[in-house]
């Protein structure tokens, strides 16, 4: 409920902080007075449109203030916690409005967008009027108003949860349609590239070795011929190590004899003969590795060309050909695979198809059942309200075409105000007195179902009198035992019956330079003063403080 609105600097209120409490609390006061002033100001703190002419005149800013106190488990506070927003206590939405134009909203002083204040604000308070269009023209919100009023939530909300799987089914079918649908175009180049990178088997590094070995044979052909001489030279016929061997041991036999002299000679012959020795095995060695088929540079050459032609007709590096020829593998498997996989899901979509639509349909025939159960409630309003000629009609028109996360109804309210005229939708057919009449009637027989727990109803019985009025007087009061109810009203037959009585009232202030509105709650003769001035107008008589007692002391009883 709303517990208290403060307002500071917006239009003719300087500052006033009302406490409300539960049930029905009535708003009167002159024409003129800032009985508007007083709902701007509170649609302002639930996310209406910030406008810098609500800033009162030589101020910067205005601020208004909403605090409630829901249950903890009521959407308002689970959506708080949803945006990481603490309420440990009661939910305060602020709202300030500088006369620039600009506008900040807060929660429970933590900064927030408007749209979410508007969302949260949505939930807490309902605001209603003569003209009011909101709960009337959407055929979504009537189709919620049925749902609330039957209790079919849990039947809606299993219908949306297999309206996301046929959703999803939908989705992947799709998806898998067209991928073999691109994959059969590509089919024939899918086959021959696989087939042609099969026949190739490129390795991981083939390209690189491939270079350097070939890049080793042209070069050792350059050196063949020298090596292969210097190999004659020190092994050959004509090589000088047999002469240099004989006389390194003519040299050793000798060397016993004069060491001091021999002993440096005959070491450095032999490291000589050594080190020929390992110069040749290394000729050896290298011939060895330069000699090879003629052909097999023709054969390297012709592989490399072929590696580096298909990087570059697959434009990618030759050591990526394995992963291209991987890939180009696995779509071709899953074009030939992707068939048996289209006909599962597709039997999928048919599956999910089927259980949305008993989902869909066992909801719609309890909405058709509540619907009935919601239009013989309303019609039992209707007489007291001076509308026992009126028709209150809940059309729906079932298709099983629309697949929606709501089911395949679309609900509109309809009704007929007079009889032999053709029913049509309310807000074409009811004049805006008529229109409040059936929106309150709704209300009450939605009483706190589909119904934020805070309802304002502005002027809701202007146009109304006598019986009129106090039938609408009563209803409010039955609906107050169900949720907060606000009601702005010049019937003196419904502020009877609050619970609480704001009288709102426009002074001058500041030696009569400017205009201030004020707010006051007025209880025992005040408020018996009030309601006589409803009554009689500008001059009270005692009559009409008479007729107010009674007024009182009857709705009291």
């Amino acid at each position: 409920m709303l517990a208290n609105l403060t307002i500071r600097d917006i239009v003719l209120i300087e500052r006033l902080s009302i406490d409300f409490d539960p049930g029905l609390s009535v708003l009167t006061g002159e024409t003129g007075a800032g009985k508007s002033i007083l709902l701007d100001a509170l649609a302002l703190a639930l996310g209406a449109r910030g406008d810098a002419a609500l800033v009162r005149s030589g101020q910067s800013q205005g601020h208004v203030t909403a605090v409630f106190e829901p249950v903890p488990t009521h959407p308002a506070v689970l959506m708080c916690e949803e945006n990481n927003i603490e309420v440990e206590g009661p939910l305060i939405l602020r709202r300030q409005q500088s006369a620039d134009g600009r506008s900040r909203a807060f929660i429970n002083d933590q900064p927030v967008s408007v749209s979410l204040l508007r969302e949260i604000g949505h939930l807490l308070v309902e605001i209603h009027g003569q003209h009011d269009e909101r709960a009337m023209v959407s055929a979504e919100e009537h189709r919620r108003l049925v749902d609330a009023f039957g209790g079919l939530e849990p039947e809606r909300a299993e219908v949306a949860r297999r309206a996301e799987a046929l959703r999803k089914a939908k989705k992947d079918t799709a998806e898998l349609r067209a991928s073999i649908e691109a994959a059969e175009r590509e089919a024939d180049y899918l086959r021959a590239s696989v087939g042609e990178l099969e026949q190739l088997s490129p390795e991981l590094g083939e390209e690189e070795r491939l270079a350097d070995r070939r890049r080793l044979m042209m070069q050792s052909e350059k050196i063949a011929g020298d090596l292969s001489d210097a190999q004659d030279l020190l092994g050959g016929s004509a090589s000088p190590v047999p002469d240099l061997a004989g006389l390194l041991r003519r040299l050793e036999r000798k060397q016993a004899d004069m060491p001091e002299i021999m002993d440096q000679i005959v070491g450095a012959l032999g490291e000589a003969l050594d080190r020929i020795e390992d110069a040749r095995a290394g000729l050896t060695e290298a011939l060895q590795q330069i000699d090879h088929d003629p052909g097999e540079l023709e054969r390297i050459e012709e592989r490399l060309f072929a590696i580096r032609a298909a990087a570059r007709k697959y434009r990618c590096e030759p050591d990526a050909l394995p992963g291209v020829a991987a890939e180009f593998a696995a779509k071709l498997h899953d074009f030939e695979s992707g068939t048996e996989r289209l006909a599962a899901l597709e039997k999928a979509v048919s599956e999910a198809d089927l259980h949305y639509v008993e989902a869909a349909e066992l909801l719609s025939e309890k909405r058709a059942e509540t619907a009935k159960h919601l239009e013989d409630a309303v019609a039992k309003e209707l007489p007291a309200v001076k509308l026992e000629a009126a028709r209150f009609i809940v059309a729906i028109d079932r298709d099983r075409e629309r697949r929606g996360p709501d089911g395949i109804d679309a609900v509109s309210f309809e009704v007929q105000t007079n009889p032999g005229t053709a029913p049509g939708p309310i807000m074409k057919v009811a004049s805006g007195g008529e229109l409040s009449r059936f929106l309150l009637v709704l209300k009450v027989a939605l009483a706190d179902r589909g119904s934020a727990p805070t309802l304002v109803f502005d002027e809701i019985d202007a146009g109304v009198g006598g019986a009129v009025a106090e039938a609408i007087g009563k209803r409010l009061a039955r609906l107050a035992e169900r949720v907060q109810v606000m009601s702005v009203t010049h019937a003196p037959q419904v502020a009877a019956r609050a619970a609480g009585h704001f009288v709102i009232s426009k002074s001058l202030a500041e030696g009569g330079k400017r205009a201030a509105t004020e707010v006051n709650r007025v209880e025992k003769d005040e408020r018996r003063e009030e309601i006589a001035r409803m009554l009689a107008g500008a001059t009270i008589s005692e009559e009409a403080r008479a007729a107010a007692e009674r007024l009182i002391v009857g709705e009291a009883v």
